[in-house]
């Protein structure tokens, strides 16, 4: 069924202050159960080191894939998406959803086709019938620098150090965190023919209590398509929300929602290590969006991959709860800053 612009926004607003109270009371009471240095220490320290790198904290805006566009839009479940997860979104009722595509640098200055805008995000919260939301939080990189919140912590020290000795004796013993960095980036032609990545794996557990592993995928309808450093110097700061603007004037825009399988002996803790592209992959929906979001929207939202329901569940990837932590403590900061800032 069609869903008009003020349900969708009223819908999203109620479930993300909802969020947002019961995100920080599962975060309290896991704090408890710490017995590290306190872990919100580290996603504190996390936060602070994205803050060295960008020159920040900059006023209202995300630690990190600060610049942003929003989207509405609606997602349809593929029809075998049921028999993975009892998941209300995959039970095939179409359901409103919200998604913000981004650049990794938060410094307000930083042009679309900077290649430290790279690797780029895509946050998608499905807006549930009852009342309740859900979140992927992926970006088109496929993997993670390193496997703990530790090690992101002095990942992020070492690349916003002034030494260039401290990165590279850091990349020496880290080879995830090396083929990140060397990896190619490309800027994308468009948000919308750029691919997405799931960093961590999930359990999905259907109505007969089968439960599977995987990880997310998103893959753009139009293909992919990207540009040459030279071609992406030469267009626009704002280019990619500019172009989106224009795509969807003409039609809709669209992704395919994909779950990587893995093989007996795959690591599943681990979001550094990506799985073999032979490894199934199961169709899971289709993301169609329609419009952008109002001028201004984008300060509420709060996007985070520990904002489960019933049928997905956690791996127990250490590092969702970091990111969990971190994109709280990034979401009251802004939320403090007297100036608003999509």
């Amino acid at each position: 069924m069609p869903f008009s612009r003020p349900q969708i926004l009223v819908r999203r607003l109620a479930a993300s202050a909802a969020l947002i109270l019961s995100s920080i009371t599962l975060l309290a009471a896991d704090e408890q159960a710490a017995p590290v240095m306190s872990q919100m220490g580290v996603a504190k320290a996390i936060v602070a080191a994205f803050d060295t790198i960008f020159a920040g904290p900059h006023a209202s805006m995300r630690a990190v894939h600060g610049q942003g566009v929003l989207c509405e839009g609606i997602f349809t479940a593929a029809a075998s998406a049921k028999s993975l997860s009892r998941a209300t979104h995959f039970q095939g009722t179409a359901v409103p959803i919200v998604v913000r595509f981004s650049n990794f640098a938060s410094i307000p200055t930083r042009a679309d086709g900077d290649p430290g805008s790279s690797p780029r995000g895509m946050a998608i919260k499905f807006i549930l019938p009852d009342g309740e939301d859900t979140d992927i939080v992926a970006h088109s990189y496929n993997g993670f620098p390193v496997s703990t919140p530790e090690d992101f912590l002095s990942f992020l020290k070492a690349v916003g150090a002034k030494d260039p000795q401290l990165l590279a004796s850091f990349l020496a013993t880290h080879t995830a965190a090396k083929t990140f960095i060397e990896a190619p980036k490309p800027a994308p032609l468009s948000y919308a023919t750029e691919a997405f990545y799931g960093v961590n794996a999930f359990r999905f557990i259907n109505a007969h209590g089968i439960e599977q592993y995987g990880r997310y995928r998103i893959e753009p309808v139009a293909g992919q398509a990207h540009l040459s450093a030279s071609e992406a110097a030469l267009r626009a700061p704002d280019y990619l929300s500019q172009d989106l603007s224009e795509r969807l004037k003409v039609a809709p825009v669209e992704f395919r929602l994909l779950l990587q399988l893995p093989a007996p002996g795959d690591p599943i803790l681990d979001g550094s290590a990506t799985w073999a592209e032979d490894r199934p992959v199961l169709e899971i929906g289709t993301l169609t969006l329609r419009t952008l979001a109002p001028p201004g929207s984008q300060q509420p939202q709060f996007f985070t991959p520990l904002n489960l329901v019933s049928g997905i569940a956690s791996s127990g990837d250490p590092l969702l709860v970091a990111r969990t932590r971190a994109y709280r403590i990034s979401l009251e900061r802004r939320s403090n800053s007297a100036v608003a800032r999509d």
